[in-house]
């Protein structure tokens, strides 16, 4: 296998095809994408690097690498070949000790090669979905404002491209300050979602009061039959306590109902207890589990 096997560094876009074919191999196989979508926007701009390996003219694998984190994958063709401890050994080499890496699913695999290579877990990310439930009569429609709770003012709607996108990121920034990942995006960063073939402002929820942006529910929907993902929620620490975040669920449930989907997901760390009682209680339910494995400092 090892004999026939090319590493080299590339990029999505040079890529192309080959590269979404091989997201989407996986992802049938797996359930869910081998990469989250900051890993991807940091190799398409060359933030992060992209290593591929190739099998004549198949990419039989690709490692995402950088801001001291790794990810990988291996077509589920290639799988129990050894691939992935080639894989992994070129992302060691050389790399800071402290270098983290994320197993998309926490497949048996994933955990047997941590072992073998002196990874521990430290970090466990739930994925949750739940059926999108009937209309609320608790919360006020969007764009009305919202009452009771300390909430009196506060209005929801859509977000405003080219209005609200510093706003947004000045937020982001408060509300996930000690989050590893999400507090880090940058106005370069929204862009680039943006630009998705998913976004759509509709589905980009704000809470506002006094015109200030306060809280925030993003909705990511790919299409009719796929989850529709809750894909971040954030409340300003000063109206934090109020209800401001199960308000903008409903809110968002009444979006994905508008949109046509039938099911909504989310991921959360198993850390944020506050986060994860409140979800539940909404109804979620665990799908799947992400963890993140480190090799511990010497000394």
């Amino acid at each position: 296998m090892s004999a026939s096997l090319q590493l080299r560094a590339s990029s999505p876009t040079q890529l192309g095809a080959a590269f979404t074919r091989l997201i989407s191999r996986s992802s049938l196989v797996d359930g869910q994408p081998p990469f989250n979508d900051q890993a991807l926007v940091d190799a398409a701009s060359g933030a992060r690097a992209l290593i591929v390996a190739e099998h004549g003219d198949v990419i039989a694998g690709a490692v995402i690498v950088g801001e001291g984190e790794f990810e990988f994958v291996v077509d589920p063709e290639f799988r129990r070949n050894g691939l992935g401890t080639i894989l992994l050994d070129r992302i060691l080499d050389g790399a800071e000790p402290a270098i983290a890496g994320w197993a998309h699913g926490d497949h048996p695999a994933s955990r047997i090669l941590a072992a073998r290579t002196g990874f521990e877990a430290v970090r466990t990310l739930y994925q949750l979905r739940m059926p999108v439930p009937g209309p609320s009569t608790d919360a006020p429609s969007t764009g009305s404002p919202s009452t009771g709770s300390g909430n009196e003012g506060v209005v929801i709607e859509a977000f405003r491209p080219g209005v609200d996108d510093e706003a947004w990121v000045e937020l982001n920034a408060r509300v996930f300050a000690d989050h590893p990942e999400q507090g880090s995006i940058t106005l370069d960063d929204l862009h680039a979602r943006m630009a998705e073939p998913w976004f759509d402002a509709g589905d980009f929820l704000v809470a506002r009061h006094d015109d200030r942006l306060i809280a925030y529910n993003w909705l990511k929907i790919e299409g009719p039959d796929e989850p529709g993902e809750i894909y971040v929620v954030g409340v300003d620490s000063t109206y934090a306590g109020r209800g401001l975040g199960r308000t903008l669920m409903q809110h968002a449930f009444d979006r994905l109902r508008e949109r046509g989907i039938s099911t909504a997901a989310l991921y959360v760390d198993a850390d944020n207890v506050g986060a994860v009682h409140l979800y539940r209680s909404l109804g979620f339910a665990d799908h799947t589990v992400d963890v993140q494995y480190r090799r511990p400092l010497a000394g």
